[in-house]
């Protein structure tokens, strides 16, 4: 049963998603796939107004007592949902597919988009971990199958001509894949996969994706810091850039 207001309106529940915040300014958003894959699908539900969505930015480097005092050692993202804070990636899944206000439109059954997608971000960090021709080569054949399916599908997205989970999860690993690909392998998804560029540009037009992408400085500092490197000082201080361009005639 829902709850008006005193207007006689409907009142929208609130979610909170805490996401990680930049690693280099400490504010902003970061770099984290999860925080970004579930604040698109809840983006997304705003977008129809069957919640209304705040999303806080945590440092994880000086994260605030308060912070610490409910949550310890969690990682963003964490959802407060009435009060009700839900941690794990898995639990976050669920708990947007069946207690958020249209959420289960959202995640549909496809076995065959499932098994597309499902390696393609693994082949990816192989890549960055091994930097030989091989591991490229799989990460390409991986993409290539991809395309290949949206080709098939003859539509926007990976189930039809609206967004699901599956976009949400895909998505945010492509753009990684494009930043931090060409930053550390010169890597460039080919320009012969036109489905897959016609659904990255799909993918560029829509607020659920740009409002939730860090900056291109944020996903390079991701892996960065994973390889034990450190940002240059003038890195710092670039102006945050978003790669979203594609190639001519897309």
């Amino acid at each position: 049963m829902s709850e008006e207001n005193a207007n006689g309106t409907e009142d929208v529940r609130e979610i909170e998603l805490i996401i990680k915040a930049s690693t280099i300014d400490g504010r902003r958003k970061g770099a984290c796939l999860f925080c970004q894959e579930y604040f698109m699908d809840l983006y997304l539900l705003a977008e129809l107004k069957t919640i209304s969505l705040k999303v806080t930015t945590v440092d994880m480097l000086k994260p605030p007592p308060d912070f610490r005092t409910n949550f310890e050692a969690t990682h963003p993202p964490i959802l407060i949902d009435n009060g009700l804070a839900v941690l794990e990636n898995e639990k976050i899944e669920r708990h947007i597919m069946k207690n958020v206000p249209g959420g289960h439109n959202l995640f549909v059954q496809d076995k065959e988009v499932a098994s597309k997608i499902e390696n393609v971000y693994s082949k990816f960090k192989i890549m960055l971990l091994k930097k030989d021709e091989a591991s490229k080569t799989a990460l390409v054949n991986n993409l290539r199958k991809i395309d290949e399916h949206l080709g098939k599908k003859s539509s926007r997205f990976l189930t039809g001509d609206t967004l699901c989970c599956f976009d949400c999860e895909l998505m945010p690993k492509l753009q990684h894949i494009r930043v931090a690909g060409k930053y550390f392998m010169d890597f460039e998804i080919l320009a012969d996969m036109k489905n897959l560029w016609r659904y990255m540009a799909s993918m560029y037009q829509l607020d659920a994706f740009t409002q939730s992408c860090p900056a291109d400085q944020d996903i390079i500092n991701h892996y960065k810091l994973q390889q034990g490197a450190r940002m240059k000082k003038h890195e710092e201080l670039e102006a945050p850039t978003h790669t979203t361009s594609v190639p001519a005639g897309i």
